[in-house]
């Protein structure tokens, strides 16, 4: 019989309650081995201080080699699902923080080499510039009382998909194919879509706004959103009006494609022409000490020209958000929601600007848990962390938010 692993008390029990959380959430592990290493591993992540990278966090979990290789096993190449324990700590924990909006989102993770899966030099908002990373996409839960991740995949660039050596070097399956950041957006909010959580508007910054087929797929599953676009995208206003053209003469073929009856403008050209009075100030944010934050908001509803043009779908008319601040020169952010016409000016600005509190959630998953201390070279292995990651930052959510249950030792 494989040896459990066994956990002392600790003050406040809260070493008893990460135990019975983990035990709940990895239910779906086929074997008890896996289990128990899904547990000593959180643990680690929780509990100890310093690098979270295996071998120190076995050193100070006082580990034998023997645990080390298996431990190695379970992450590298054990073919247990991630997606098993993030959906257990999502229908966990989900219900209880009163989710208001799902966000999208991709972080860095600094590298050196060329070996771990996805490294390249790329462009990371995370170092703010061209760096040597891997890049992840992101899915997070935020809401009243807390947030927590809902899914995680690694982009892989074109280059990386293309290249058998070091595909089967770092063991990426073969199913696994380039994808852009967008679409694996998707996947991952058509995954969680199925889960038992509650579903709410997606936010994301431009670079997955900017996408109008993300945009047109999210509309097509029923997800509302609200995204932000750059100020060159091109729209057409409210008073535009659409028609299928008549047959050129007597036989001409029948027209199927709508034209508009003007030309598309950018959203920046369209905020710079409206009137004084589209402008109002609302509050759309509120500071942690309580503190409302104001801005000078307009709402304009209009359809995107790239989805009627290039596209020749019908036009699918959307609220545009524009922030313009008093005094500046120009707007500083624009954003494109599909929720409903009827809904208030007010909820529309609080949304578009809740996306920077996914960086609270970065902000904890690296500098507490050691999202990005991750050393292996495996692609499967990336996935196991970033799943058993998530579990303790799931956990650390539900003692936040009781009152009685001090942060573990």
């Amino acid at each position: 019989m494989e040896a459990a692993v066994v956990v002392e008390g600790s003050a406040g029990g809260s070493r008893e309650r990460l135990v019975g959380f983990v035990a709940e959430v990895v239910d779906g592990l086929a074997l008890r081995r896996q289990r128990d290493n899904a547990l000593l591993y959180v643990r680690g992540l929780v509990e100890q201080g310093g690098r979270k990278s295996l071998q120190p966090t076995l050193f100070r979990l006082h580990e034998t080699a023997a645990r080390y290789e298996s431990m190695q096993q379970f992450l590298a190449d054990s073919p247990w699902d991630p997606q098993v324990l993030v959906r257990g700590c999502a229908e966990r924990v989900a219900p209880v923080i009163g989710v208001t909006a799902w966000i999208l989102d991709d972080t860095g993770v600094a590298k050196d080499g060329s070996h771990s899966p996805g490294v390249k030099r790329q462009y990371s908002g995370t170092l703010g510039k061209i760096g040597n990373c891997q890049i992840t996409v992101s899915l997070h839960a935020v809401g009243e009382r807390g947030s927590l991740p809902l899914g995680w995949s690694l982009y892989l660039p074109e280059e990386w998909c293309q290249d058998s050596d070091r595909r089967r070097k770092a063991k990426i399956p073969d199913s696994v194919c380039f994808r852009t950041k967008p679409q694996l957006a998707a996947e991952l909010v058509d995954a969680a879509a199925g889960w038992r959580i509650p579903i709410a508007p997606i936010l994301a910054d431009c670079a997955y706004g900017d996408d109008t087929s993300l945009r047109t797929r999210l509309d097509t599953t029923g997800c509302e959103y609200v995204v932000a676009v750059s100020a060159k995208t091109g729209v057409y206003g409210p008073d535009t009006s659409f028609a299928v053209p008549r047959p050129v003469g007597r036989f001409g073929r029948p027209r199927t494609v709508v034209r508009a009856d003007q030309k598309p403008v950018s959203v920046r050209a369209l905020a710079e022409r409206l009137p004084a009075e589209a402008w109002q100030t609302l509050a759309c944010r509120t500071t942690p000490r309580g503190e409302h934050v104001c801005g000078r908001f307009a709402f304009v509803r209009v359809a995107s020209a790239h989805a009627v043009v290039r596209n020749h779908e019908p036009p699918r008319w959307e609220w545009l958000i524009v922030e313009w601040p008093q005094g500046a020169q120009a707007p500083s952010d624009y954003w494109l929601s599909n929720l409903a016409e009827t809904t208030p000016p007010q909820r529309l600005a609080r949304l578009a600007r809740l996306r920077w509190t996914v960086e609270l959630d970065y902000r904890q998953l690296k500098g507490e848990l050691g999202l990005d201390h991750y050393e292996g070279r495996s692609y499967l292995g990336f996935h196991h962390h970033t799943a058993l990651v998530t579990c303790a930052h799931a956990f650390l959510t539900l003692e936040r938010l009781d009152p009685k249950a001090p942060r573990p030792a």
